[in-house]
């Protein structure tokens, strides 16, 4: 994931410190080097409400200022729920209290008397940071929308595929990888004389007599290989002579790892003849 020059030099930057020589050093000091969006504010209570208006990309906040430090300043900035990442980079003069600026959440320091140099070094470093991790949280909202849409969609597809099935067949039917009915839509349990209850047409499961064995033969040779079949017809007859046909189409299934995991298919009941 790279940055273009442009979006640094575009990022949002605001200057917090009392003393206008400074803030006047500082703002020239990052025009000069070609960024395009400075503010700056010398009462450190602003900082608040500013930052809660204009997202600022990075926070130049001076440590010793009256009536609100720069920790003080810090502290409420945390309230902030919308920003995950506290982009503040403080300006101190004494060395002990760098270690408790970071420790407070500031992502870095520079001191004073200011270096040119590494000013600009380090505002240019938290900046790449700040903005990569803006468009990491932006990948990942996109991702999470992107996700919800295409789950809606296969929903929504599903839903459409069932109510088709149920218009074109008298049953639709899913079995797991040991033959048990999973799913059912019809009366498919009822018409293959399977006991009804548990959805489960097990090898336990007791059926009606009189199934054409060879054609049943057939149909779990084809279900035994994982393969596809197309209108496969098998029949029985039953107690009082009188004979059923049926029509049934099914697909095994796979999940990701390509485990077989059952099959799923359609099927009608073709005739009834004495």
């Amino acid at each position: 994931m790279k940055l273009a020059e442009r979006d640094l030099l575009d990022a949002a930057i605001l200057i917090v410190d009392d003393q206008e020589a400074n803030v006047s050093l500082l703002d020239q000091l990052l025009r000069d080097a070609g960024y395009t969006r400075v503010a700056s504010t010398m009462d450190p209570h602003e900082v608040w409400a500013l930052h809660r208006k204009n997202r600022y990309d990075l926070i130049v906040l001076d440590l010793q200022m009256p009536g609100m430090d720069g920790f003080q300043v810090m502290e409420g900035l945390k309230t902030n729920d919308a920003d995950g990442y506290l982009p503040v980079l403080v300006i101190t003069a004494q060395p002990g209290h760098k270690l408790r600026a970071l420790q407070a959440g500031a992502k870095d320091f520079i001191s004073k008397p200011f270096d040119v140099v590494e000013v600009r070094t380090r505002i240019r470093n938290l900046l790449e940071v700040r903005l990569l991790y803006k468009k990491l949280e932006n990948y990942s909202k996109v991702l999470e929308r992107t996700v919800q849409e295409r789950t809606a969609e296969l929903r929504e597809s599903e839903a459409r595929f069932r109510s088709l099935t149920e218009l074109a067949s008298d049953w639709y039917w899913e079995q797991d990888e040991h033959g048990n009915f999973t799913r059912v839509s019809g009366p498919v349990l009822e018409m293959l004389g399977l006991r009804v209850g548990t959805l489960a047409g097990s090898a336990d499961d007791t059926r009606v007599p009189g199934w054409n064995e060879q054609e049943r033969q057939a149909l779990q040779a084809t279900i035994a290989a994982r393969q596809p079949f197309l209108d496969f017809v098998f029949s029985r007859v039953n107690a009082d002579g009188s004979r059923q046909r049926f029509q049934v189409s099914g697909e095994p299934m796979f999940n990701q790892s390509c485990r077989f995991i059952g099959y799923r298919g359609i099927g009608v009941e073709l005739d009834a003849a004495a």
